[in-house]
This record gives structure tokens, C-alpha cells and sequence, in this order.
């Protein structure tokens, strides 16, 4: 029989529409972020939405008819996943963001394609090419860019950078281990169950800290923008991010975040006056850059859906 699979090169026109989306709706999440957490506790803030978004998927595959439970044989995989790739990135991204603007930290974050690749070549036999060497290289020099005239204070406080650097190693681990397995379930189920279980490992945290919430201290800026992280990123975007990872090669798959870092420079500038100036432009021309010469390659668009 005729194999009817896509191509490995192939770009479905349904992705790139999920990509765009993500683009718009995640590089706006990161302001979103960085307001809310500077009213609301991380434990809480991350849990309330991994929980909401994970309950809500799994309610939408139950409507749906959809498997929703998973193979007893997956859940070690699934609990495992789970927490790297979404409990982590959660509770370092958010720490991150307390520390650093909210553009910065995207800017940083957003590195994760360069991390992905080079996780790709020792895990999944890609190779590391000269390509994926000089991506990492210019990558890189962005970050140098970004970071090194305030060497000292990072390196007298360096939570926010390394936090984000962190985020940007567990959601690239995370997005190879999740190419490694076969989940024979949807995407709205193993997005659902990815992001309920995260939220266990993200509570423990929290409770550990001291978890606390006081809802009546928040000001209404606050609580648009913890909303706002609730709800369509915790649901639509990490649907829309685990389809585009299941339906195009994961290399390809990673050019929809090149666009996110440049959203979020730019709605922070505009939600939160963070001053943007040449070494931001120039770590984010260098990060972009980067990614692209990993990443796309002649011949990687198909107008296939």
C-alpha cells in the first residue's frame, strides 16, 4: 500500500495558521506573566493555571468522545513529560519573569529551538550539523548580548537569567521526549493530562515555599492579565502547540516560536513601557537569527493541509 503520510519536510497550511496564532497569542502571554506574578504568588498563579487548562482539555476530549484515558503502559512516559515539560518550564519561566522584563525574558526563553536541536542529535540520531553549530554560536552571542553589560548584577543575582535559561532546557527536553513516544491518544487528551499532572509536582513546590493567595490585595490590571494566562494559553496554545509538534517534523515545527520572542519585545513595550533599545534589538536580531539558520532550510514549505 502507498504510504500516505506527509513528507518529513512538509508544512501543512493548517500549521502555519496554528503557528501564527501562537505567535500573537504567546508572545502577548508574556507581559500577561509577568503583570500577574507581581500579584500573585508563582505556586499559585502556575498551579490555578495548569489545572484550569488541564481539567478543561480533558472535559473537552470527554465531550468529544475522544480516548481520554491513556495505555497503563504511558503513564510513566506521561508523568514524566509532564513534568519536564511543563512543570518546570512553568515555575522557571514565571521565576524568571520576576526578575527580568518581560521582553529579556522572552528573548531568553525563546532560545529553546537551538537547545532542542542539539537534544534531537544526541536522542533522537539527528545530526549535529555545522548549520545547528553556528544557530548555537549566534544564539549564543544574543544571550552575551543581552546579559553581558550587567555581568556583575547577574552574577551577584542570578535567578532571573538562569531560571529562564532553565525553562528554555526543560521545554526543549520536554518537546524531544515527547517526539520519542508513541501516546496513541489526542492531542487535546495529552495536552489535557500533561498539564493536570504538572500541576501536582508545581503544588508540592509551593507548599514547600509557603503557597498563599489573597485575592482581595490584586488591582484589576492584575487580574485581566492572570485571566488572561488562565485561559487561552493554558488551552488553545498548548493544543495548538502539541498539534503543530504531532503533524510537522519537530525542527520545523520550532520556526513558529521565532516569531514569539519578537511579540513579546514588542507588547511589553507597549503593556508595560519596558524601554526598548539597541542591545534588546540586537540580542533579539542574533537569537532569531540563530534559530533560522538551525532551522529553515530549502525546500521545508509545502502548501499540502
Amino acid at each position: 500500500m502507498k504510504d500516505r503520510r506527509p513528507s518529513s519536510t512538509a508544512v501543512p497550511l493548517y500549521g502555519i495558521f496554528l503557528l501564527i496564532a501562537l505567535m500573537l497569542l504567546w508572545g502577548v502571554n508574556w507581559p500577561a506573566i509577568k503583570l500577574a506574578v507581581s500579584g500573585i504568588p508563582v505556586a499559585t498563579f502556575r498551579v490555578a493555571c495548569v489545572w484550569f487548562g488541564g481539567f478543561t482539555l480533558l472535559a473537552v476530549a470527554a465531550l468529544a468522545r475522544q480516548k481520554v484515558m491513556p495505555d497503563r503502559r504511558l503513564w510513566p512516559a506521561l508523568i514524566g513529560v509532564s513534568v519536564v515539560n511543563i512543570a518546570l518550564w512553568q515555575v522557571l519561566s514565571a521565576t524568571g519573569l520576576i526578575y527580568l522584563p518581560a521582553g529579556r525574558g522572552t528573548i531568553i526563553a525563546f532560545t529553546m529551538p537551538i537547545w532542542a536541536s542539539i537534544f534531537s542529535s544526541l536522542f533522537l540520531g539527528e545530526r549535529f550539523t555545522r548549520r545547528k553549530l553556528f544557530g548555537l554560536l549566534l544564539g549564543l552571542a544574543g544571550l552575551g548580548v543581552l546579559i553581558g553589560p550587567e555581568i556583575r548584577g547577574i552574577v551577584a543575582a542570578p535567578v532571573g537569567v538562569l531560571a529562564m535559561i532553565g525553562a528554555a532546557l526543560s521545554w526543549a527536553a520536554g518537546t524531544v521526549w515527547m517526539k520519542k513516544v508513541d501516546w496513541r491518544m489526542s492531542t487535546v487528551a495529552l495536552t489535557g493530562w500533561q498539564l493536570t499532572l504538572s500541576g501536582f509536582p508545581i503544588l508540592a513546590w509551593g507548599l514547600w515555599q509557603g503557597l498563599r493567595f489573597e485575592i482581595g490585595s490584586l488591582s484589576p490590571e492584575v487580574l485581566v492579565a492572570a485571566v488572561y494566562a488562565a485561559t487561552i494559553p493554558m488551552t488553545f496554545c498548548y493544543w495548538a502547540w502539541f498539534t503543530v509538534v504531532k503533524i510537522m517534523p519537530a525542527g520545523i515545527a520550532a520556526i513558529g516560536t521565532l516569531g514569539v520572542p519578537v511579540m513579546g519585545v514588542l507588547s511589553g513595550a507597549l503593556l508595560l513601557g519596558e524601554p526598548v533599545g539597541g542591545q534588546e534589538v540586537a540580542a533579539l536580531l542574533l537569537v532569531v537569527t540563530g534559530l533560522a539558520v538551525v532551522l529553515i532550510q530549502p525546500g521545508t514549505l509545502s502548501r499540502r493541509n
